[in-house]
């Protein structure tokens, strides 16, 4: 060994670096990059810099837990395909190494060593390694998950601010979410979710070699986002019982929800629903550097069963009948999109592929769902991976209602090939507003093309059955406010050229956004006669005091009329109602200044006939403040108006959300949210 060191130290160039690789966002104390775009570093010499032929310079990688997987960085004359290599540089006492690592390397975390050796490979010395972490590159051409539009880009992986859409079909509601996936060590966070993956753990060096590839990678975060299986984030639950957690309602964003997980040593989170599934989701895709969109889908089938139908059966009293695991529509569904060559199928099925992470149905074992061509559900070529059979029907399964009487007789009520997949939407790479991408996934209802497509997934094309009905049913209600009465009109015309007897049984019940019966509020039954060629009308009045207490936390209420004609001749209609919410007013006093002292003030006025309590605001937002939540005051009477302030120093220039959620003991999920441009301080000011 020599007496001296030759190398007295080591500049990684973290800030130049991180901006070349878009990652100044993340950190610029830590070296972070993107594989297949080179990066520099700076060794300090104590004299001039070493110099072959006397001195030939190593560079070696460890990579995975225990730095099991080692990587020998080859000196670029020995020819470079596909592999690591690095050129240098000398200047005074300075040599500037730089690195070029493959476009399909594994992503994690990276030690680096530095050797210098003797002319005939002797180890002379060894600095201390330094560690960076490699992530995907969607900028670059070789990458599996290379995207060609710096717009898309800006929204699929630089964008921390997006929409979630919630509501139904005919009344979409936006939620803001905060995906923050470059706050404070949410890439360290990513990086652990991988690492307490069953393969992990139980396999780590060949885990290691598979995260170079986008499809395994997307596909283990969607198993790990829920905790059904393993060590993963968040638990869901869909019955209003969160007292030993935190309501799914109540999250604004990801980051809370994946600190909580780490702090606690990978203990999983309470609770989730869809779209904090979702949200999560795309945080860990977004920052791994995977392009990933949120997206909703209205009237969502969930088939346990696999037959591409949803099968709902009700007695003649308009009561569930269904036995066993329940074939269910939820009111939306929200899943994530990734972009990604799909090397492992024939060609033409790379792009946006659908990942859903929230636990319905197994795959391969394991509750995670995809990445799954959206191009093949559109196509129904549902024997593709993974799992497009599950999604094609939950974008087209037909609803079949049947009523089951007394003596076991079943009749088919009503078949609707028209009710499921809605509306698939997601945010707008220009701007704050809805983009619908329906036609990514289905062909038009009705048109030929579409009826083409569930004979290939293997589906009968059911033929119209019976004899043409005389009488119509439809619903319609007037705008719903929480809180409110509201009239419900059910409608029956006879198109026929007799007068028809019917008796008809209207029922109003409070549901969750996926279908699970909480409680009945009204019901309403009447015989009828209705003249040839004419229109019946009943009203049903839906009052606050009967919906109020069994209404979910997301304030949806389900009506279902039943029509018998004499005939045994049956129509059954199923609407579901969303009640608008109110919106909190935010209020942020104070110029925008990174670390400069900021003040909210949060306005809400209560929009019940009754009092409210334990009133807890949160607010959150990227760059802006962690997750602070300020108590309201303690009762709130109806039609009163509260307001709380708070505070908070800016961390982070550019355009940023402050988001905010009122939850209390009656009114839940009230949204608000205010946008800042925060700037850099001025330099040289006292």
């Amino acid at each position: 060994m020599a007496n001296h060191s030759v190398f007295t130290g080591v500049d990684l160039c973290c800030q130049a670096n991180n901006h070349t690789h878009r990652t100044k966002e993340m950190d610029v104390d830590r070296l972070l990059v993107r594989r297949g775009q080179p990066f520099s570093f700076a060794l300090e010499c104590s004299g001039s810099p070493p110099q072959p032929p006397d001195h030939q310079l190593t560079l070696v990688l460890h990579l995975g837990r225990e730095g099991e997987v080692v990587i020998k960085v080859s000196d670029s004359s020995e020819g470079h395909g596909g592999q690591w290599w690095f050129s240098q540089q000398s200047a005074q006492t300075e040599l500037l190494i730089t690195v070029h690592s493959p476009a399909n390397a594994p992503v994690g975390l990276y030690k680096l060593a530095v050797l210098l050796l003797s002319a005939d490979g002797e180890i002379l010395e060894e600095m201390a390694p330094e560690s960076f972490y490699l992530l995907f590159n969607p900028w670059c051409k070789a990458d599996a998950v290379y995207l060609p539009d710096e717009e898309l880009l800006q929204e699929y992986i630089l964008n921390e601010n997006g929409i979630l859409y919630q509501g139904s079909w005919n009344q979409i509601t936006s939620l803001p979410w905060n995906f923050g996936q470059f706050e404070k060590d949410v890439v360290d966070i990513c990086f652990e979710i991988l690492n307490n993956s069953p393969a992990a753990v139980k396999n780590p060096e060949m885990d290691t070699m598979n995260r170079a590839d986008p499809v395994y990678v997307s596909r283990t975060v969607t198993a790990m986002v829920n905790a059904n299986d393993d060590r993963g984030v968040v638990l869901g639950r869909w019955d209003g019982e969160y007292s030993d957690g935190v309501a799914p309602t109540r999250w604004t964003g990801s980051v809370p929800i994946l600190r909580r997980w780490s702090e606690g040593g990978a203990q999983r989170v309470r609770y989730g629903q869809c779209w904090v599934f979702s949200g999560v989701a795309c945080t860990v895709l977004r920052c791994l550097g995977i392009p990933t969109r949120c997206v909703t889908n209205y009237s969502s089938a969930h088939d346990t069963d696999g037959n591409l139908t949803v099968d709902y059966t009700f007695n003649e009293k308009l009561e569930s009948v269904s036995t066993g695991r329940k074939d269910m529509i939820w009111n939306y569904h929200c899943w994530v999109e990734s972009w990604m060559a799909r090397e492992d199928l024939p060609h033409g099925y790379d792009g946006w592929q659908t990942l859903d992470p929230t636990p319905q149905e197994r795959s391969d074992g394991v509750y995670c769902c995809g990445p799954c061509p959206v191009r093949a559900v559109r196509e129904g070529e549902v024997g593709l991976k993974y799992d497009t059979a599950f999604v094609f029907a939950e974008v087209n399964a037909d609803l079949v209602y049947w009523v089951v009487y007394p003596d076991g007789q079943r009749t088919k009520a009503s078949l609707n090939q028209k009710t499921v997949g809605k509306n698939i939407s997601t945010k707008s790479v220009y701007g704050d507003h809805r983009e619908d991408i329906t036609a990514h996934y289905k062909y038009p209802e009705g048109s030929v093309k579409e009826r083409e497509v569930y004979e290939r997934a293997g589906r009968r094309v059911n033929q119209k059955y019976g004899a043409p009905a005389e009488l119509e049913l439809f619903i319609k209600h007037a705008q719903a406010v929480h809180g409110t009465d509201f009239d419900v009109i059910v409608e029956v015309h006879n198109v026929g050229g007799q007068d028809t007897q019917a008796h008809l049984t209207v029922m109003s019940s409070a549901v969750t956004y996926n279908s699970l019966h909480l409680g009945e509020c009204q019901k309403k039954t009447a015989s009828l006669t209705v003249p040839a060629q004419k229109a019946h009308r009943e009203v049903l009045r839906l009052r606050y005091d009967h919906y109020g207490t069994c209404v979910s936390e997301h304030n949806l209420i389900r009506v279902t009329a039943l029509l018998q004609e004499s005939d045994h001749n049956l129509i059954l209609q199923e609407i579901n109602i969303h009640l608008t919410m109110p919106k909190l007013h935010v209020k942020v006093v104070g110029e925008p200044v990174v670390s400069r002292k900021l003040t909210v003030y949060i306005t809400l006025t209560n929009p019940l006939p009754v009092k409210l309590t334990g009133g807890v605001f949160t607010i959150e937002g990227a760059g802006l403040t962690e997750a602070q939540e300020v108590p309201a005051p303690s009762g709130i009477g109806p039609a009163e108006e509260v307001t709380v302030k708070c505070s908070f120093k800016p961390s982070r220039p550019g355009l940023r959300k402050l988001l905010v959620d009122f939850d209390s003991d009656r009114l839940k999920d009230v949204k608000g949210a205010a946008t800042l441009i925060v700037r850099q301080k001025k330099s040289g000011r006292v």
